[in-house]
């Protein structure tokens, strides 16, 4: 599958989870894949986190990790989200540096835009603005954000090494990588890692743990680091992989523990 085809297909699994969220239905992907099973995105906001935000920001959280909790935002920093969605993560890291500080969120997908224009406006938060665009093509100033999160977005991207030559720029010298997203651990057999990547998100690209290192030190990143925070079991998808005539029993020697929610870290180097 191309990269324009990858783009075209999450922009309308997205598009279509949106639309669902604001119609009160929840924020499945649908097609086939179960986005918001409980073992990808159960228990990723603690209440108190919840409390801040619109219902609507919540659902429409398809993410597989909490990058906001383990990532270190500080008052006055300038904050980037690869991917935002609904915005649950954007309005979360705007309180988190206050004021003086600002987070943006960027996101290809007009009906999430819209969706996290009307969250944050429910929210009465000021501090954050939500960008139209690409990862491939980020449209904010070389060394302007303190800080880049995700949550589970750049396993989405068709060209990863262009969208951490993104996130490389933007950052100013000493900014911090700091995302949640899908890794793989090992070698997975190529159909069954389809499954199971279906399984896990609408459309998935994960990287390999060795292959993530090395696309980072690629860019330039520095002080590289990889968190797991979610081991994924195949007693989990077993319903799903069932479904797509899969004998699980047979597979799970090869492919249990190897799919995670995982934190990674990296850091621009100082000037």
């Amino acid at each position: 599958m191309g990269t324009e085809q990858i783009r075209e297909e999450v922009k309308a699994k997205y598009g279509q989870a949106a639309l669902r969220v604001a119609a009160g239905d929840g924020g499945c992907c649908g097609g086939g894949a179960p986005c918001g099973s409980d073992a990808i995105t159960a228990n990723l906001y603690d209440g108190a986190q919840r409390a801040q935000l619109p219902e609507a920001a919540v659902q429409a959280s398809l993410g597989c990790g909490n990058p906001t909790a383990l990532a270190e935002l500080h008052p006055g920093e300038v904050v980037l989200d690869l991917g935002s969605g609904g915005g649950i993560d954007v309005l979360l890291s705007a309180r988190r540096v206050g004021p003086g500080g600002k987070a943006y969120g960027l996101d290809m997908t007009g009906e999430m835009l819209a969706l996290a224009r009307q969250n944050q406006a429910s929210a009465g938060v000021a501090n954050a603005e939500f960008l139209e665009g690409e990862l491939e093509a980020i449209p904010l100033p070389d060394n302007s954000v303190d800080v880049i999160i995700s949550n589970c977005v750049i396993n989405l991207a068709g060209d990863k090494d262009r969208v951490l030559a993104e996130a490389f720029r933007v950052l100013k010298p000493g900014g911090r990588f700091a995302v949640s997203d899908v890794v793989v651990r090992g070698e997975v057999p190529a159909e069954i890692r389809r499954n199971l990547e279906l399984w896990v998100g609408c459309i998935a690209g994960a990287l390999e743990e060795s292959q993530f290192r090395a696309k980072l030190a690629r860019a330039g990143f520095t002080a590289i680091a990889i968190e797991p925070t979610r081991i994924y079991r195949v007693e989990d998808a077993r319903e799903f992989l069932a479904a797509e005539g899969i004998n699980v029993d047979a597979i799970a020697p090869l492919v249990e523990g190897k799919f995670m929610g995982a934190f990674v870290r990296a850091r621009k180097p100082s000037a």
